[in-house]
């Protein structure tokens, strides 16, 4: 494992698992940006060296599935106002929109992906079949970028996938 100040991003696809669990108003809108300011000195080290970002996070507790008040699309004017670049969103963190747009990223650009609590592979990981599907979830997700950066302090401590699983898939250097 490295230290981001050490590592050169330079034509590289960084996945960074962030933590915008932020809370939301009525209207959807992001009522206390904390947690997004704190992801932007690892998404801008990024975007400074050279390389492209991949931003993964929860937002809430979807009880199954997707739910309209859990879209991490609500927090893009925030974070595109932090950064001051345009931020491309795919409505389905495995989908065949994630896959395309991540690979059609380039250096300077940021992709949000949808609320990884949308699947149940990100978190249940009580029998073996959850278990497996977590390892298949973290290994879809492992595609998208050349480098795994895990900037979501808050969340390390749990066995979901896109924290403790998809960092398998990369190599020592990578992660």
């Amino acid at each position: 494992m490295q230290m981001i100040d050490n590592y050169n991003f330079v034509g590289k696809t960084a996945i960074i698992r962030v933590d915008f669990n932020v809370p939301l108003g009525a209207q959807y809108e992001v009522t206390d940006d904390t947690r997004i300011r704190g992801a932007l000195p690892t998404i801008k080290k990024v975007l400074q060296d050279g390389g492209s970002a991949i931003l993964m996070s929860h937002l809430g507790r979807p009880k199954s599935g997707p739910e309209e008040k859990f879209s991490l699309k609500h927090i893009i004017p925030v974070l595109s106002d932090h950064l001051g670049v345009d931020i491309q969103f795919a409505n389905d963190c495995a989908g065949e929109e994630a896959v395309s747009k991540s690979a059609a990223l380039k250096a300077g650009e940021v992709l949000l992906l949808e609320n990884l609590r949308f699947y149940s592979a990100e978190n249940k990981v009580k029998t073996d079949d959850e278990k497996a599907a977590t390892r298949v979830f973290a290994e879809k997700l492992s595609t998208y970028g050349d480098v795994y950066v895990n900037d979501a302090f808050g969340t390390a401590h749990r066995a979901h996938a896109s924290t403790a699983v998809i960092a398998d898939f990369f190599a020592k250097d990578s992660r």
